[in-house]
């Protein structure tokens, strides 16, 4: 008696049959008279078969169709097609269309225990009918599955959606056992932050997981409020993530308190504090922000009391030290200068103007003001029923008195990433799992593989996200990537992703060398990437596909480790009633809420 996916199967259309010549990981196939006018490229198909006495199925998409007709390849029948245009015997009928499948899964029929995974062990004979899969074929086959299912969009240029999973980082129930890190990559305005909403999204189902996402454009702390939304996908993350009962938070630099001396010097020597009394970048402005922090200490000033006056007339009068001045400046010219630059000065306006922008970083009494440490210690602590996510909002536009920049945000963002990996090597010290996913948006700034020498802080930066990707999976801590360009990212972060999604733009030059390297083929699964559309090209919004190309442990259709094509949602309104999300019921009326 047949099973019930076999049913299911001998119900939808048939494309074609097994052709030759067909291996373990291709397949050709003979594409039916009744198949030939359909759009074949991007579908999922699937065939029956036995192995071992056992009914299997496997799954594959369509990557590539080839016309052959062996008449019109004839040189004398050339001549006559040159002379007539076609010749009716033989064009059009004799053309038979092959098919390249590239098989992603095979699943045997378990009468215990349902459809579980297998192999490919042997080549099915030819003539073995390929049939369309449906939405029904893959809810009855991945039926086991159902509930780990998470769906970002439809099989490309198809109707099925495409199952996916995104297991949390710790053991038991929808758990992967570990950490896993992943990159998002393609051009601005190929749809990737929006994928990556989507998967943060898909993470948040879980109360054990804790999300961490450092924003250094603002865009994902906009989705946080209440009904908020950036960009033209509206999809209101903070309101899903209230619905599963997490507590979104965002911090900005104007309540996140920097809380080390070492921030201090470096942020002290890259303001114009120094500049403004004659004394360039170098070793001596370098010496003398490590001599005014250290002295500073020794008069018992806390870091979060640089702001008031008193703090800046004991620094100023440190300077003003003569003892001082020779530790930082060995030649009496060079102290003669300073001296009189110091004198000359308004110390008023050097409070307001340049001491005051600094010293308010490191202000604890600002409003809703939270230090890294405690911030960090909140998010990732275990105890609680549904963890947190939280949002640093490192962009220029929340910068209104305070000194920011492109070198003060690398600055932060590396204190920020220290303090993750002390925090997770000391939860693995007390047998914990961190189970947390940090998502760093604009990731090629951050980690790119060339650098200027001189640029100490970006150099920071990408030690430490070199170290983290090596060492902290093993502490449950995983890392996702969004990167415009995957050529200049950095090798060593490269090749400790297990999941890949490659949107629109990395079709030429350096950037289709560098996917070609980690798709390791140059066939037919490259061949059909390079057909996607610039989103933008289409004619309305509505309209727009954003195209992408998957690889890893991210679908229950992709364990052979074959790409998976997909076409994301581009409403919200497809994405919420896919995944079964009703937010209808969340209150917006209360604003993001802040760590406590």
């Amino acid at each position: 008696m047949e099973g019930k996916l076999e049913q299911i199967v001998s119900k939808t259309e048939r494309l074609g049959v097994v052709g030759s010549p067909s291996s373990t990981t291709q397949l050709t196939l003979d594409v039916l008279g009744s198949a030939v006018n359909r759009k074949l490229v991007g579908e999922l198909a699937l065939f029956h078969f036995n192995q071992d006495a056992t009914p299997h199925f496997a799954l594959g998409q369509i990557t590539e169709v080839q016309l052959r007709n062996i008449w019109h390849e004839d040189p004398t029948m050339r001549s006559l097609i040159r002379q007539r245009g076609r010749v009716d015997a033989v064009s059009e009928r004799q053309d038979t269309h092959l098919g390249q499948m590239v098989l992603s899964a095979v699943f045997k029929d378990s009468s215990t225990r349902g459809y579980e995974p297998s192999i490919l062990g042997t080549v099915p004979s030819t003539g073995t009918p390929i049939h369309i899969v449906t939405d029904e074929v893959l809810a009855e086959l991945l039926r086991p599955y159902r509930e780990q299912i998470f769906y970002l969009g439809h099989v490309y240029g198809s109707t099925p959606k495409l199952p996916l999973w995104f297991k949390h980082f710790d053991r038991g129930p929808d758990g992967a056992g570990e950490a896993y890190h992943m990159g998002i990559f393609g051009k601005t305005g190929s749809g990737k932050s929006v994928l990556a909403k989507m998967i943060l999204t898909a993470y948040a189902r879980y109360p054990q997981m804790a999300l961490l996402v450092i924003d250094p454009q603002g865009e994902f702390s906009k989705d946080m409020k209440p009904g908020g939304t950036s960009g033209e996908f509206a999809l209101p993350v903070g309101d899903v993530l209230r619905k599963f009962g997490k507590k979104p938070v965002v911090l900005t630099i104007r309540n996140l308190v920097l809380d080390r001396w070492e921030l201090f010097e470096e942020i002290l020597y890259e303001s114009k504090f120094f500049e403004r009394l004659t004394m360039p970048k170098g070793e001596n402005r370098k010496a003398a922000c490590s001599i005014l922090a250290e002295k500073i200490q020794k008069a018992k000033i806390k870091l979060a009391d640089l702001h008031e006056r008193a703090s800046f007339d004991k620094a100023w009068s440190i300077l003003m030290d003569e003892k001082t001045q020779k530790v930082f400046y060995r030649s009496e010219t060079s102290r003669t200068r300073f001296n009189e630059a110091m004198i000359e000065a308004d110390a008023d306006e050097f409070f307001r103007e340049q001491w005051g922008p600094v010293a308010e970083l490191f202000r604890e009494d600002r409003p809703q003001a939270k230090s890294i440490d405690k911030a960090l210690s909140w998010l990732l602590a275990t105890d609680t029923n549904n963890r947190p996510v939280l949002v640093i909002d490192l962009s220029k536009e929340q910068n209104v008195g305070l000194f920011w920049n492109d070198l003060i945000q690398s600055l932060v963002i590396k204190r920020l990433l220290d303090g993750l990996s002390q925090t997770a090597e000391r939860f693995y010290q007390d047998g914990k799992n961190l189970n947390t996913l940090v998502i760093i948006d604009e990731a090629h700034r951050l980690a790119p593989r060339e650098l200027p020498r001189e640029d100490d802080a970006a150099h920071g930066v990408r030690s430490v996200l070199i170290d983290a990707a090596r060492t902290t999976r093993k502490y449950g801590l995983g890392w996702m990537f969004i990167s415009q360009t995957l050529s200049s990212l950095h090798q060593e972060i490269l090749q400790q992703f297990r999941i890949f999604f490659f949107g629109f733009g990395l079709g030429l030059g350096q950037e289709f060398q560098a996917l070609r390297q980690l798709v390791g083929s140059s066939g037919t699964a490259l061949n059909l990437y390079q057909l996607f559309r610039d989103p933008h090209s289409a004619f309305d919004v509505a309209s727009r596909q954003y195209s992408f190309m998957t690889i890893g442990p991210v679908s229950p259709l992709s364990f052979s480790g074959t790409p998976l094509f997909l076409n994301a949602f581009n409403r919200r309104e497809d994405f919420l009633k896919a995944n079964d999300i009703d937010i209808k019921s969340i209150p917006t009326k209360r604003d993001a809420s802040h760590a406590s």
